[in-house]
């Protein structure tokens, strides 16, 4: 099974008319583009957004500042910051999931998204495979095997925890990743 290039709303945030306007272009092919080119302006662009390129040097509203409002709000997005500050290790505090140095190239904000939207694809599964998995263990203990047997619900219940499991394995290998438990 291969995953297919995830579907999303991508909002990117950058002061710099032609780089905003260049990675719009590198992603409106394939995602719903939003562009914001100040942080104050990001902030009332976020609803229904999925992943997030940002600057982390804004005039008025630092990226950092855009960061501390998304935990604040609770905002359901990954945000990869795009800036040309080098990382340091204040970065560990910073509510991110990547983080590329300016310059960047086509393939590396593209590759970006993809990967910050196949994170959240990852981890709505596995929410998903998680209730299910837990009832039907809970069938498994409360019910004969019997029960079990002639129950079409818990059969189908059954080979959707197999078909998720599927899916989320297969998620794991398209990142590259053995262990997504921290995701």
């Amino acid at each position: 099974m291969t995953v297919e290039t995830p579907e999303g709303t991508v909002l990117v945030v950058e002061d710099e008319r032609e780089l905003a306007n260049l990675y719009a272009d590198y992603l409106e092919d394939d995602f719903d583009v939003r562009v914001a080119r100040a942080g104050d302006t990001a902030l009332e662009k976020l609803d229904d957004i999925d992943a997030i390129l940002l600057d982390r040097r804004l005039p008025v509203v630092s990226g950092n500042e855009v960061l501390a409002e998304l935990e604040a709000r609770d905002v359901d997005a990954r945000v990869a910051l795009v800036t040309a500050v080098n990382p340091d290790f204040d970065i560990i505090d910073l509510r991110i999931d990547d983080y590329l140095v300016k310059p960047v190239s086509r393939a590396e904000v593209r590759d970006t998204v993809e990967r910050l939207l196949t994170i959240d694809e990852y981890n709505k599964r596995i929410q998903k495979l998680t209730s299910k998995a837990l009832k039907r263990n809970v069938l498994a203990v409360e019910r004969t095997q019997a029960e079990l047997e002639r129950s079409e619900e818990f059969e189908r219940l059954t080979a959707e925890v197999e078909r998720l499991e599927e899916e989320v394995e297969s998620i794991a290998e398209e990142l590259g990743v053995e262990d997504l438990e921290y995701l």
